[in-house]
């Protein structure tokens, strides 16, 4: 509260103030009495500039102030609040004698008297109003009044956890000063009401003190992990689990393949879709973002080799930009087939030729038996690195995601949320 020594001056002044306007030929005994008149009374004196003292400064007192959170962009890292504080100063210059005019209190509008200035120093967007359109008076000069102000402000959001982000953000609170002249401020005590909204649930709010004239409020906001965690990971954790048993399907027929590149771009849309939803970048930006992006390499790096080795399966060759190990062109294969089946269809034939013949056909039936070990041996060798790509791809995604969420869990990324000061 004010302070007993201002208070006795207080008086003291306005005393001297009433007494001054008695012998300057002022009839109080005949004026009008009622609490109506004593404020027509204060009005007319037409106070509305700032009490003026020798100091230069009026001491403001702010006893509470109700703090709220309206809403927290995360998108473009900013948070909405919304702020109701009760203010107390003195005007010596509105005092009465309660002799004259019994009364402790009075209502009088607010345009009618000079109100302190207070706002947000950090704040985007603010605008200050008046909780209503009169305040109160009371014998001895004080008055109390009510604003509300609303602001957004730009936080810089430690998002590197997202989506198990918590931080703190300041709202930066001053009254007009400058050296010499101006106002002082001190506030009492802080209420927080409604802390939860939407994904984000406000843990508490601290009041702090720079000096006389800059307070700020250190929010303490905690994102709600449900919701981004159903959307957001979720969805690539299972995308990855899919890709990883796509692995069961055969080699060598196309399903795979094509269960593969379905998933790679069902994951590009599913990015696309959540663009504008994902956290903007900061100071300590989300490391989700590159979350997303190793899940999408690890999508393309197995579709890759899923169609790398079904053209080993075949062909048994890894250089497959030119000619394929242990093949022959087809135009050959195509002459060979042609021939053999020439010869079959002849049906007398003499010694010499049927012999010829019998050369021919256990030729053609050599080379068949021959290929066909050939593919078993691609097919056991493609399998093979199929087998062991699959391993390795299931060990390294699983340390992979246990590690990204204990890094979003555990780690601690550091912002200097006071650099407007």
């Amino acid at each position: 509260m004010l302070s007993q020594t201002q208070r006795g001056l207080g008086l003291l002044r306005a005393a001297l103030v009433w007494t001054l306007l008695s012998l300057g030929g002022a009839d109080v005994s005949n004026t009008c009495r009622t609490r109506r008149c004593l404020a027509d009374m204060l009005v007319n004196r037409k106070l509305i500039t700032q009490p003026q003292h020798d100091n230069c400064s009026e001491y403001i007192f702010v006893p509470s102030i109700e703090y709220q959170t309206i809403k927290v962009d995360t998108k473009n890292l900013r948070l909405g609040c919304r702020l109701r504080a009760t203010i107390e100063w003195i005007d010596y210059d509105l005092y009465w004698d309660i002799s004259v005019y019994p009364y402790n209190e009075v209502i009088l509008p607010v345009s009618k008297v000079w109100t302190p200035d207070i706002f947000v120093t950090n704040g985007i967007s603010a605008s200050t109003q008046n909780s209503f359109r009169d305040l109160i008076v009371f014998s001895n000069g004080t008055l109390r009044h009510r604003v509300v102000m609303a602001a957004e402000v730009n936080c810089e959001f430690n998002l590197f956890n997202y989506p198990f982000a918590e931080d703190q953000c300041p709202v930066a609170i001053e009254t007009w000063s400058t050296r010499g002249c101006g106002t002082t401020m001190e506030i009492g005590h802080l209420e927080v009401f409604d802390g939860s909204h939407g994904d984000w649930e406000t843990l508490g709010a601290y009041l702090h003190s720079e000096s006389r004239e800059q307070y700020y409020i250190s929010v303490v906001l905690k994102i709600r992990q449900q919701n981004p965690f159903i959307t957001l990971m979720l969805p690539s954790i299972l995308l990855i689990l899919a890709d990883m048993v796509s692995f069961a399907l055969p080699l060598g027929c196309g399903e795979r393949n094509s269960f593969k590149v379905t998933l790679v771009l069902s994951f590009t849309m599913f990015l696309l879709i959540l663009n504008d939803h994902l956290p903007g970048d900061s100071e300590c930006g989300p490391v989700i973002k590159n979350h997303f992006c190793v899940c999408l390499v690890l999508l393309v790096v197995s579709m890759l080799v899923s169609m790398v080795l079904t053209r080993v399966a075949k062909d048994g060759g890894l250089i497959f930009c030119c000619f394929a190990r242990g093949t022959k062109p087809a135009s050959k294969q195509r002459r060979a087939s042609e021939e053999v089946k020439a010869d079959i269809s002849v049906i007398q034939l003499g010694d010499s030729e049927e012999n010829e013949m019998h050369r021919k056909l256990t030729d053609f039936l050599d080379a068949s038996k021959a290929k066909e070990a050939e593919r078993d041996r691609n097919e056991a060798f493609a399998d093979m690195l199929d087998k062991a790509f699959f391993w390795l791809y299931f060990i390294l995604g699983t340390l992979y995601f246990c590690a990204m969420i204990t890094v979003m869990v555990k780690y601690e990324c550091k912002v200097n949320h006071l650099d407007f000061f």
